[in-house]
């Protein structure tokens, strides 16, 4: 995992000193799928089993703030349910701007 965090830059190391763990992104893998399936995420479209890829996990972005899953994005479609051609609702820019509407509602509310 920390190889892809260097190259999607977001390691919070040197590429060449894997000594420091300062993001404040950590990425993990579910080699089992554990959690895929306790999210409910695992794609169920015929696609990818039919060429042999089992229990994959749908594309998806969740803000999870003390515990509690607070916003959940998932890139799929009908005519792409890998969500390859349009991921834009997980991507950073729109899960900031989710992140700050909710901050912005939360904050109305109080």
């Amino acid at each position: 995992m920390k190889a892809w965090a260097i190259d999607q830059g977001v390691a919070g190391v040197d590429k060449d000193d894997f000594s420091s763990d300062a993001s404040i992104i950590t990425l993990m893998g579910d080699p089992y799928g554990d959690l895929t399936a306790a999210l409910e995420m695992e794609m169920t479209h015929p696609g990818p089993a039919s060429v042999g890829i089992h229990g994959r996990c749908k594309r998806f972005a969740l803000y999870v703030e003390n515990g509690v899953v607070e916003i959940v994005r998932i890139a799929e479609a009908e005519d792409d349910p890998a969500g390859d051609d349009k991921p834009d609702v997980t991507l950073a820019d729109a899960m900031i701007r989710d992140i700050r509407a909710l901050k912005k509602k939360k904050n109305a509310e109080l």
